[in-house]
């Protein structure tokens, strides 16, 4: 034996780079990474040696970058019952997969066969039912399936193409052949995050990626989009394509929200979608439009409440009949959750000889279903070594473990299964291979499966080279499921092909410009209202940040250098702000003081306060997240340091705690002007845009109105205080200095915060602006009658630039202000007026429409 060898066996560090990782396989698995001997398989040998000089500590810097990475992309994955919800950050190993390139081709040629033979298998069981007459496959299996939807029966696709988009699990048992464990045919998930592995994978092992010849993923989803524009029925040139989504509390709402940026498809829920006609139409601010084709992200059942589910509040009623009268097609198509059941592998061998006079390149595991004699009998014989699991898949409904029963308890399964064989499916056991992952106690095994992608091209099914693999939580778990808690890795394909090798890596292909009939599109309803209240809640956000900013020094016990805020001034602003009640007046100086520290805190921190920035900031994330495809990416990272700087609990002592608050509304506010800047320069000024700034205008119109009440009309007649303290939160106390060389006068402060339409603060600026925005709404040039958001907001402006600032500021006998808080009185009410007509309108379509063919 030579020395390098005798070395290895050894475990010598400098030639075994498992032995520098300390990496040992777990035994009666295989391993992808090392071979039993220790040494690296051979496409693995790059990386495995790259790693071993790293370092655990270099290596788990740069797994803390790539989260970082996912943190301001706001990658997410929710986990249903988690207490972080859809805020869950995606979990990424910075370990990546590899497979060697022959062994890939393997793979390739049978995903690609197997989406062929699959939908071979729905066009038949949904149409002429040859397999069933002929007796190839029992009746029982499509008649008996829930899944098997008989409102589509007879339904043909365009093109024949059932699955549009196909996805298979993969597992590698001990004796390194590959299967396929489960077929995801009605709306696979996993793309967009396979996509973004590779982006995030890509940064962070960047040198060990550039120095091998890794095939890229780019064209995959650009392959993908072509062949969808072309299933629209009686195609035009340009089809307006949409992606349904379940809604932002769905586990894969990211990959939604991904897959539409680099498509430019609207991204739609069920209520965005209406039918008239046997027509399935997009709720826009112009009226309704036509829809050719739906890309889903349903489940069959959910798609429509009037023929698949009564329950369904995701799905679009009368779906099903557009579908069948050939106005709209879907991908997939609907019925196609009908394989995604474990039944039909059992004969998938046969039918492909059948349908495609092949054998079955990519076999599934060995599965009996139960409701024959012969295969009955044999799992009964080898129950112990065999996994149960439901023919047809239900929810609540998981696979059982008979060698981990008792005897009596596998006695009761046999009895089941002799009771009602046609509902059981058996499987063999498959000890799935590990992967090296990071761990904080080194690189440990870590079950893995592999999910792989196909897409129809218009001739054949292209795979995506590479694919989604997820690993398991435990070494002693061979349960892999994100929502189990497990991890992802990136999947390398080694290539050694002189145009692969060559070809630029590029992380994620660049989509196409939109089509100028698709660029041209209104835009949907449900995002307008986001829209809107995104600007609403910023706005909230903001002004929340900056009343508690002006108000907060008035806390220290030294009331000069500068403080604009006295203790009694801040007590009176936030009663005539409803903040604090009215007998807050006669606390004591020590009272008054824990009462304001109290209040803030709860402002600042307590997102269960409704008044407070915490609540609002909750609810502009709510509101964000529909809209994370309409969002730039820096638009992103801000929103995510706005929310990380509000999630720290507060200091326990009071001195730190009132330091703490200042610094964090000093960086917050900073974090706002950023993300209000990028809101204003990132975005196209199209109709969302405007909706956005009108919801902006309306709620700072809203504000300036009740500060002017607060700090004028309920002051008491020393106003000076007040105003100053005003001025502050309005960001305009300089201008009013080296505009006005005097001291604080009422009439001054009302014109330049409600008179003066050059102030970006001013009330008049806001309705003045709002104006502006509404007249450029789509639809209000050919209105006949002035749309009435409109003429309640001109009315608005007119009643508020009549308004004289003199007569404004005069006091009745009595102390009052009536004129002032009248005008406020009318502003407020308008305000809610045009909010109300704006949703009636564009929002929630109860005016009458126009529907465009």
């Amino acid at each position: 034996m030579s020395r390098t060898k005798v070395a290895a066996a050894k475990g010598d560090p400098s030639t075994n780079p498992s032995a520098r990782w300390a990496y040992a396989p777990v035994a009666g698995s295989f391993d992808e990474a090392f071979l039993p001997s220790g040494m690296p398989r051979r496409h693995w040998r790059s990386l495995a040696v790259s790693i071993g000089r790293m370092g655990l500590d270099q290596l788990t810097r740069r797994w803390q970058a790539g989260q970082q990475l996912i943190q301001a992309n706001g990658i997410t994955y929710n986990v249903y019952g988690d207490p972080q919800g859809k805020e869950r950050p995606w979990v990424l190993d910075p370990i990546p997969m590899v497979l060697a390139d022959n062994e890939w081709a393997g793979i390739e040629r049978g995903i690609s066969q197997r989406a062929t033979l699959l939908n071979a298998l729905l066009a038949d069981l949904y149409g002429p039912r040859q397999l069933i007459n002929n007796h190839r496959l029992p009746a029982g299996l499509l008649f008996a399936n829930p899944n098997f939807l008989r409102s589509c029966s007879g339904l043909t696709p365009p093109g024949g193409v059932f699955l549009h988009s196909y996805a298979a699990d993969l597992a590698r048992s001990k004796d390194g052949r590959w299967w396929v464990i489960t077929d995801r045919t009605q709306a696979p998930s996993g793309l967009g995050y396979a996509l973004e592995n590779r982006y995030v994978g890509a940064r962070t092992l960047a040198t060990a990626f550039n120095g091998s010849h890794v095939r890229p993923l780019a064209g995959f989803l650009d392959t993908q989009r072509t062949a969808l524009q072309q299933l629209a029925p009686n195609r035009r040139d340009h089809p307006r394509i949409v992606l349904l989504t379940p809604g932002p509390s769905n586990e894969t709402y990211f990959e939604h929200s991904f897959l539409v940026r680099h498509w430019g498809f609207p991204l739609v829920e069920g209520a965005d979608l209406t039918v008239r006609d046997n027509r399935v139409f997009l709720k826009t601010l112009t009226g309704l439009e036509p829809v050719d084709l739906i890309v889903r992200r349903l489940d069959d059942s959910y798609c429509d409440p009037l023929e698949l589910r009564g329950d369904s509040v995701l799905g679009v009623p009368g779906l099903t009949q557009a579908v069948r009268s050939g106005h709209v097609a879907m991908a997939n198509a609907l019925g196609t959750g009908l394989l995604e059941t474990s039944a039909p592998m059992a004969f998938l061998p046969s039918l492909s000889r059948h349908l495609l006079g092949e054998e079955l390149r990519m076999p599934s595991v060995a599965t009996w279903w139960c409701g024959q004699e012969r295969e009955r009998r044999y799992v009964l014989d080898h129950l112990a070594e065999l996994v149960i699991k439901p023919a047809f898949r239900r929810a609540g409904e998981i696979p059982v473990f008979p060698g981990n029963m008792t005897v009596a308890e596998r006695a009761s399964l046999a009895a089941r299964i002799e009771d009602d064989p046609e509902e059981f499916i058996a499987q063999e056991q498959i000890s799935l291979s590990t992967a090296p992952v990071r761990t904080d106690e080194g690189i440990l095994p870590r079950h893995v499966v592999l999910r792989v992608f196909a897409c129809w091209d218009g001739q054949s099914y292209t795979v995506l080279p590479g694919g989604l693999t997820r690993v398991s939580l435990e070494a002693s778990s061979p349960i892999v499921s994100m929502q189990g808690g497990g991890g992802s890795k990136d999947t390398w394909v080694m290539s050694t092909a002189a145009e692969d090798a060559s070809a630029p890596h590029i992380p994620l292909p660049a989509p196409e410009p939109p089509s100028h009939t698709q660029a041209a599109s209104s835009l949907p309803s449900r995002q307008a209202d986001n829209l809107f209240w995104l600007g609403r809640y910023a706005e909230r956000v903001e002004g929340g940040v900056r009343l508690v900013r002006a108000l907060s020094p008035s806390l220290s016990g030294e009331e000069d250098f500068g403080q604009t805020a006295t203790l009694e001034t801040s007590i009176q602003f936030l009663i005539a702000l409803g903040y604090l009640p009215a007998e807050s007046k006669g606390m004591t100086i020590a009272q008054a003081r824990w009462q304001l520290a109290r209040l803030f805190t709860g402002m600042i921190y307590d997102p269960s306060r409704s008044y407070g920035i915490g609540w609002n900031l909750t609810n502009l994330r709510r509101v964000c997240w529909p809209l994370k495809e309409r969002l730039s990416s820096d638009t992103w990272r801000v929103l995510q340091q706005l929310d990380s700087e509000f999630s720290r609990n507060p200091p326990s002592h009071p001195d730190q705690r009132q330091v703490a608050q200042m610094n964090l509304l000093d960086r917050v506010i900073v974090n706002l002007s950023a993300f209000s800047g990028l809101l204003a320069e990132n975005t196209t000024r199209n109709d969302g845009w405007r909706f956005l700034e009108i919801g902006r205008r309306i709620e700072r119109t809203l504000q300036m109105a009740e500060l002017l009440q607060a700090a004028i009309s309920s002051a008491p007649f020393d106003t000076e205080p007040s105003l100053e303290t005003l001025l502050q939160i309005a960001d305009s106390a300089i201008t009013y200095h080296r505009r006005y060389f005097t001291t604080m006068r009422v009439e001054y402060v009302l014109e330049l915060l409600l008179a003066d339409e050059a102030n970006p603060r001013a009330l008049g600026f806001q309705v003045s602006t709002l104006v502006d925005h509404l007249r450029r709404l789509p639809g209000y040039e050919w209105d006949e009658e002035k749309p009435l958001p409109l003429a309640l907001a001109e009315n608005l402006l007119e009643t508020v630039r009549l308004a004289k600032p003199e007569d404004l500021a005069a006091r009745d006998a009595d102390g009052d202000m009536p004129a002032l808080d009248e005008l406020v009185a009318r502003v407020k009410t308008g305000l809610y007026d045009i909010s109300n007509a704006l949703a009636e309108r564009h929002f929630s379509h109860l005016t009458a429409t126009r529907l465009s063919f």
